[in-house]
């Protein structure tokens, strides 16, 4: 059989030959198609393996001190994460458009140009890129707190072991939600040089009273094994609506965590098993102040159970609000669902303006990712008295507190950010290293709307809750706090 002749195919497989011009013009090799470049990842950093606050961290801005609140200046900050597993092979338009919706994707435009947004320390300049296994996101935001109580943090004890504090109403114990610098861990750490603390157990947002801290790891390993075993002993007391039982009571109703968000959980046979003891100390003719042993540690037990028990908390800013009935939520009679009693709450505290006493904001409420970090919104995976599991809260990452969810200030979708002024933008957002100070407060950044937006400050009355932690005592210590003057006979409101 022939040879096949040297066709178009075959002659750029041969090396051209001493011919003409024509024909080497024939077999000429055709120009190669350019793959695309690929986009370089870095491999991830190594992440601290504890909590790492430090001085660069409580320098990021400054507190100030009006109508009986401790306020923070407002600053810039940068969130941080890791692109996640659902993320890749997605653009980031998409996950911006369908994950962080509290805000609309023109801000996220508006903060691309502004240089705001990084993948792998490299400005973003096309929200269109697809994100890989390992892409590292920054988002500098402009952020503002809501304020706390301006009552000081009492250091009941201290030694080489442990620190151990009486914390004021309104605190969360660490960074998470909408706080950082008005919480428990910074104010020790800026304020008494407090600093590489171990959280040893929380307490509620709302809850004051005693609060322990361990300075090391073997310390805090030791205190958490008695927890564990349940050799912790906790007793708190309260003031509660109505006319207590005089005799010992024993609440063993199960609790279901609601909402993440919002922080709202109820009685229900399927929830986890506990279990409170209360007795009556005291009562006026028309509130009851009770002592309460909780044996297990769920969130809110005590005053989900007092709920439950007909006498809830006289100021309780969830479990004692019109949104339960007109019982309260007594017997665990709700005669709603799930779905309307949070928005009927939500909207109770709309119309009084009072969501930064739960400490939520508009912007939380449409957040889709509010489920993540599984702790409610008042900053407490465990109940009033639980321990630290480890686990992460919503924008805050307990074992490396730089490694944050990418979600930015609060934007309503009203606001135009289409065309901002990119030299001012750009002059204000000096946070590449998730420190810049305070100059965020001196003047109004165009991005972010919480600086447009007039908001009432909370009383200080408003942000103190009738429950407090009494005493805590261990297998080798004991620490109590004083009783609190709403819990004295005398006290009458």
């Amino acid at each position: 059989m022939a040879e096949p002749g040297p066709g178009p195919g075959r002659a750029r497989e041969e090396e051209p030959g001493p011919a003409g011009k024509e024909e080497e013009e024939e077999a000429a090799p055709a120009p190669k198609k350019r793959r695309p470049r690929e986009r370089y990842v870095p491999p991830p950093r190594k992440l601290n393996t504890g909590v790492s606050f430090g001085a660069e961290h409580f320098a990021e801005t400054s507190y100030y001190f009006e109508g009986g609140l401790r306020k923070v200046r407002p600053y810039y900050f940068d969130f941080r994460t890791y692109c996640k597993g659902r993320w890749v092979g997605r653009s980031l338009l998409h996950v911006f458009g369908t994950e962080f919706r509290a805000q609309p994707l023109a801000y996220y435009r508006a903060a691309a140009r502004a240089g705001r947004l990084r993948l792998n320390e490299e400005p973003v300049r096309d929200l269109d890129v697809v994100l890989k296994n390992n892409d590292f996101l920054r988002n500098t935001v402009h952020r503002h707190e809501p304020p706390v109580t301006a009552q000081p943090i009492r250091i009941l004890a201290e030694d080489e072991e442990v620190v151990v504090v009486d914390k004021p109403s309104s605190l969360p114990v660490h960074p998470c939600g909408r706080f950082r610098h008005n919480t428990v861990i910074f104010i020790l750490g800026k304020e008494h040089g407090l600093r590489e603390l171990h959280t040893l157990h929380r307490l509620d947002r709302m809850t004051s009273g005693v609060l322990m801290f361990a300075k090391s790891a073997a310390v805090s390993k030791r205190i958490d094994e008695q927890v564990r075993q349940r050799q912790l002993e906790k007793e708190y007391v309260c003031r509660v609506v109505g006319e207590f039982p005089e005799h010992e009571v024993v609440c063993e109703e199960p609790i279901l965590v609601v909402s993440y968000k919002v922080g709202v959980c109820r009685v229900d046979p399927k929830g986890k098993p506990c279990q409170t003891l209360f007795q009556r100390l005291s009562y006026n003719g028309s509130s009851s102040v009770v002592r309460c042993l909780p044996r297990t540690g769920r969130t809110h037990q005590i005053r989900v159970h007092l709920q439950f028990l007909g006498h809830p908390i006289v100021n309780d800013p969830i479990y004692n609000m019109e949104a339960w009935g007109p019982h309260r939520g007594k017997g665990g009679n709700i005669g709603k669902t799930d779905e309307e009693l949070l928005k009927d709450l939500v909207e109770e505290h709309r119309s009084k303006q009072s969501l930064e006493v739960l400490g939520i904001g508009e912007e939380d409420l449409n957040s889709s990712e509010s489920k993540d970090c599984g702790n409610p919104g008042d900053c407490t995976k465990s109940a009033e008295a639980g321990p630290v599991n480890g686990s992460s809260c919503l924008a805050e990452d307990k074992k490396d507190p730089e490694r944050n969810d990418v979600a930015a200030c609060p934007l309503n979708s009203d606001i135009s950010l289409e065309t901002p002024d990119k030299d001012k933008e750009l002059s204000l957002c000096g946070n590449q290293d998730g420190q810049a100070g305070e100059k965020g407060w001196e003047e109004k950044d165009p991005l972010c709307v919480e600086c447009r937006t007039s908001r009432r400050d909370p009383s200080p009355k408003e942000l103190v809750m009738f429950l407090h932690a009494l005493r805590y005592k261990g297998t080798d210590f004991e620490y109590c706090s004083s009783m609190p003057e709403w819990a004295t006979e005398s006290w009458e409101e």
